[in-house]
């Protein structure tokens, strides 16, 4: 999945979603709360930009933590803290709730 975006209408010069998140090739990307309902065209997305596999297990710093997150994963900021274990001090995380996830919120609400 690519997606392109425009600053401005008809400004001509367009860039890729992935581009405008920071992401390009040679990036380290772990990947920690992997299970079947995350969304695959998001991972796609990141490992196609990144020229590479997310990985589970960090045996280097890592440049971004992609990091799923569901309501019974209990305490989110616990989750934050231990995302912090391998990120590099220019690093960041990126919070994502597998599909299905936000509609299951909304229902209870």
């Amino acid at each position: 999945m690519e997606v392109w975006v425009t600053s401005t209408a008809g400004a001509g010069g367009s860039r890729s979603l992935s581009d405008l998140l920071g992401l390009s090739r040679g990036l380290v990307v772990q990947e920690l709360g992997w299970d079947e309902d995350v969304d695959d065209d998001v991972r796609v997305m990141v490992e196609d930009a990144i020229d590479g596999e997310l990985i589970e297990e960090a045996m280097e710093a890592v440049d971004l933590v992609l990091l799923w997150w569901r309501d019974e994963d209990g305490d989110l900021v616990d989750g934050l803290v231990d995302a912090l274990t391998d990120l590099t001090d220019s690093g960041y995380i990126w919070l994502m709730t597998p599909e299905g996830w936000a509609q299951r919120l909304r229902r209870r609400c």
